[in-house]
């Protein structure tokens, strides 16, 4: 440790203060800020963690206006709310005995208009960044840069406000500020731009409103930073004698540190290609005295203690240090102890290094991680043919294994054509490769793909397994034993796996389809709640209340009043528990019989369950939770009166027994069941379902067989608005974005937002059977889902109203008038006609205008297993089968004659999440 002495010793900066080291955590982003730029409790964690023995940490950049975030889940510090969640983060740090330095920035032209709610960047000149797809920004006037930069100020008072030890202004990674200084970006003609003195206004008006909010809220111990980067590639763009030039001149106003922004602290010249000398040498052999005074900071490449020596030798006075520190949060300690790390990260120790989940999903941690849980297999080397089912095709790969690693995967079977599918397999293929292991992340839009081929990588593995079990001589025969057992794999069934093992289960998911997702997989519209956080950013006044009165209301007065007071009491957690594991549903709209926008769904408008059952599977993943596919359960078994085991077999035709102190069945309800449908509801024999072929009530017969009662069988939901060729469902977010329903003779016929049972009544009693649900722009826009209906054929679109009706084949005067009366509706926020209250958002004007001819369908059984607000299945006297448990549509009760469109992903994450910690807490109980 002596040969590094240098860099753990105590370091004195220009104002006085003193770091313990020489070493500091670099700012990296995370993405782990809530979606207005609020801090998580996830986030405050990491950085807890990190602290300690390093001498700082700099919290990653702090957006000072909502136009400024350069990337998704960034953290804010734009207004004054949001000192006391920062402030947590500052206590964390510094509670552990380092000191907390938050970067500030604004991204400029570099932010995505996505992130910003689709408005337009501003920059110090209407340039875009040369980069692809990049938008062309608002050039700020004289007046706004001068607001822009009182915004700077403004947030170093908060940061002062939240305790933090000091700031660095962010001057590098072609953000705003750097912006400002490059010819590149900056091509004003006012006081702010033209020579490079007016360019270098900017930054040092920024560090000057630095020094003020100082002088004025602060101590002289508050630490200053600011960091640059040394060079531009662009022409004309920044070179190393304009950045010297800048950096004098910072210096003159003084400087606590400048932090190098670099990739690896010896980095040399990016513009002088020819020229070896790292850059830092040049720095220190050209500085003045002036600037010679202020420490340097390098970052880049440190990963150990000889890493960070060598950069000090070259010049550094202090090192930031990036990646070691994410995977390894004790890495001061660990170096001071003369360990010699590596730069790999253990695929199984997220939650046990504290590594939020979207930092874990980004590829600069993606790059450290090795599949650790692969290090102790071994397998028999050779070629498996698998062949494997996605949701629309027969897959059969080829899948070669040597004794510790997956060689490659080759697809046999002929993708024809497919230029999306040869694409999304060659991706997943390589991630499966590239991390060693099938436990990956899908394919975003490719989902049910992505899981058939990590499923035929698994069985390959598990085949292998077992040969090379069989030659070595081992006992396979002994079964397998778990705490709980979750039959299903749509979002109640994830859910509830998620759960238990979060509460320490050691779980298995059963599905009997070749993919996950279940029927959640075509959920359209979003998920119910009433007072949550996302309501009250927006302004959005709701109660719960008011959510149980409608919910009861829309179901007849028929729900079980006890779940449905533990349902509506308990959605709002359950919104901030899909946040918590990185699933956000921070827009809102609203669905048929609400009469408050409280249907939470992604924020790009998106259907909710690709979307969920995405996340969830990631999740899951993630725990290296266990999961048999294409496996049906045959039987629960009990002993002594409460479950014991299940009995299943799987794709290989295999009967398996595997013992369980619980089991959760969250198969769904049985809509996809025509013979038990018409059983119960005999006027619905010959309509469509809208449901997946595997909802077909077989967890229903499963507790049925162990006793448990049954409640409202005969309560079936038809969705008034299904494409009858595809049996595809038209969300009802298309209505509650502002979308109308006209018959065959061009006019509205009812309240479009009434109740589904309702809408569908009166959809069947036209003469035709059928009607339009006709929309325009603006709600095309607001609705993801609506390009994947043109994608798909189901819509008719025209220029204008009159075309569309000639291509309707109705009336175009009629159809003209209904347009013009339900605009007017719209101004007036009246519907004389029908009384519909909600979703009169927009009038229909706005071309080209889209229609799609729809009918219902059945979508949903309300009624399934009797539970408890426990999610215990019941038996006919409505005691507690011990060890059983239900969530999701298996279950009956909670949405009465008639389920409100939302609820019932509200049902699955709710009664989901309940069931994993109930059926968790009765596995404990029995060991």
């Amino acid at each position: 440790m002596s040969l590094y002495s240098q860099i753990f010793t105590p370091f004195t900066l220009p104002n006085g203060t003193e770091l313990k080291n020489r070493l500091l955590m670099a700012p990296m982003t995370t993405c782990t800020g809530y979606f207005d730029g609020t801090v998580s409790s996830e986030l405050i964690e990491y950085y807890r963690e990190r602290a300690g023995a390093i001498g700082a940490v700099i919290v990653e950049c702090c957006f000072v206006d909502n136009l400024g975030l350069a990337f998704p889940g960034a953290i804010g510090i734009d207004n004054d709310a949001k000192v006391a969640g920062l402030a947590k983060i500052a206590n964390a740090i510094k509670s552990k005995g380092s000191k907390a330095i938050l970067q500030i920035y604004h991204g400029g032209r570099m932010v995505d208009p996505k992130l910003i709610g689709g408005r337009t960047p501003v920059g110090p000149s209407a340039l875009a960044a040369p980069r692809d797809g990049a938008a062309t920004p608002v050039a700020l006037t004289t007046q706004q840069v001068e607001e822009m930069v009182v915004k700077f100020g403004d947030a170093v008072r908060r940061a002062i406000l939240a305790g933090f030890d000091g700031v660095e202004l962010h001057g590098a990674n072609t953000y705003l500020i750097q912006q400002f200084y490059s010819p590149n970006s900056n091509q004003r003609d006012d006081e702010w731009g033209g020579s490079r003195d007016n360019r270098a206004k900017f930054p040092l008006a920024v560090l000057d409103i630095t020094h003020k909010m100082v002088r004025q809220y602060a101590d002289d111990a508050f630490i200053i930073g600011y960091r640059f980067s040394p060079e531009e590639m662009e022409v004309p763009g920044i070179r190393f004698d304009d950045t010297l030039y800048l950096l004098e001149k910072l210096a003159a106003r003084g400087l606590d540190y400048l932090h190098f922004s670099v990739g690896a602290t010896l980095r040399p010249s990016i513009v002088e290609t020819t020229d070896p000398t790292p850059l830092i040498e040049k720095y220190v052999a050209q500085r003045s005295e002036t600037l010679a005074q202020v420490p340097v900071m390098g970052v880049g490449g440190v990963v150990n203690a000889a890493d960070a020596q060598d950069a000090v030798d070259h010049g550094y006075d202090l090192i930031a240090v990036g990646r070691a520190c994410i995977a390894y949060p004790d890495w001061a300690d660990r170096i001071m102890r003369g360990e010699t790390l590596e730069l790999l990260i253990d695929s199984t120790q997220r939650e046990a290094l504290t590594i939020p989940e979207p930092l874990w999903r980004f590829s600069l941690v993606e790059a450290m991680i090795r599949d650790m849980s692969m290090a102790d297999k071994k397998f028999k080397p050779g070629v498996y043919t698998e062949t494997v089912q996605d949701d629309t095709r027969e897959l059969v790969l080829n899948i070669s294994l040597e004794t510790d690693r997956i060689a490659d995967i080759e697809l046999l079977s002929e993708a024809g054509d497919d230029v999306d599918f040869v694409t999304s397999f060659d991706e997943i293929r390589s991630r499966i490769l590239t991390a060693n292991s099938p436990h990956v992340d899908a394919i975003s839009g490719a989902t049910s793909q992505s899981e058939s081929v990590k499923k035929a990588v698994s069985k390959a593995m598990v085949k292998s397994g077992k040969a090379l079990a069989q030659e070595e001589g081992a006992d396979d025969t002994t079964p397998k034993n778990y705490d709980v057992v979750v039959v299903g794999s749509g979002g109640a069934g994830l859910a509830a796996a998620i759960q238990a093992h979060d509460e320490g289960a050691r779980v298995l998911i059963v599905e009997k389809m070749p993919t996950f997702g279940g029927n959640t997989i075509k959920a359209s519209a979003g998920m119910n709640a009433a007072e949550t956080r996302f309501q009250r950013v927006k302004g959005i006044e709701d109660s719960k209340e008011l959510f149980y009165q409608e919910t009861l209301k829309g179901g007849q007065n028929r729900n079980n009043p006890e779940l449905l007071r533990c349902f509506v009491e308990h959605a709002p957690q359950a919104i901030e528990w899909l946040a918590n594991r990185g699933i956000m549903l921070n827009d809102i709209t609203t669905t048929g019989g609400m009469s408050i926008d409280r249907t939470h769904r992604p924020k790009d408008g998106s259907a909710v369950g690709g979307y969920l059952i995405s996340g969830l599977v990631r999740n899951v993943t993630r725990r290296g939770i266990d999961v048999m596919l294409d496996t049906s359960v045959e039987e629960i078994l009990c002993e002594h009166g409460k479950v014991s085991a299940v009995r299943l077999i799987n794709d290989e035709n295999e009967t398996l027994t595997v013992a369980v102190k619980s089991v959760i069945v969250a198969t769904g309800g049985f809509s996809a069941n025509s013979e038990m449908v018409v059983k119960y509801r005999p006027d619905l024999a010959g309509f469509v379902t809208t449901n997946h072929k595997g909802a077909t009530g077989g967890g229903i017969a499963l507790l049925q067989h162990i006793g448990a009662d049954t409640v409202d069988m005969g309560e079936i939901q038809i969705h008034p608005t299904v494409e009858q060729n595809t049996s595809y469902l038209i969300s009802e977010s298309i209505r509650g974005g502002g979308a109308i329903l006209v018959n065959q003779k061009g006019n509205r016929f009812f309240n479009e937002m009434e109740t589904r049972d309702k809408v569908s009544a009166q959809i069947i009693a036209l003469p035709e059977h059928y009607a339009y649900i006709v929309f325009d722009e603006h709600v095309r826009a607001k609705n993801k889902a609506a390009d994947e209906y043109i994608a798909r054929g189901f819509v008719t679109s025209a220029s204008s109203p009159r075309q569309l009706a000639e291509k309707l084949g109705m009336d175009y005067h009629a159809f003209l008038a209904t347009l013009e009366r339900y605009n007017g509706f719209v101004e007036q926020q009246h519907d004389s006609d029908f009384g519909r209250t909600t979703a009169l958002r927009n009038p229909i004007n706005e071309g080209p205008f889209h229609a799609i001819r729809i009918a219902p369908g059945v979508h949903h059984t309300m009624g399934g297993v009797t539970i408890n607000t426990e999610t215990a299945v019941l038996n006919k006297q409505q005691q507690v089968i011990p060890g059983a448990f239900a969530a999701g549509e298996v279950a009956g009760g909670i949405h009465g004659s008639n389920r409100i469109g939302g609820n019932a992903v509200a049902d699955i994450i709710i009664f989901g999440s309940l069931a994993g910690h109930h059926a968790a807490n009765w596995a404990k109980a029995q060991a």
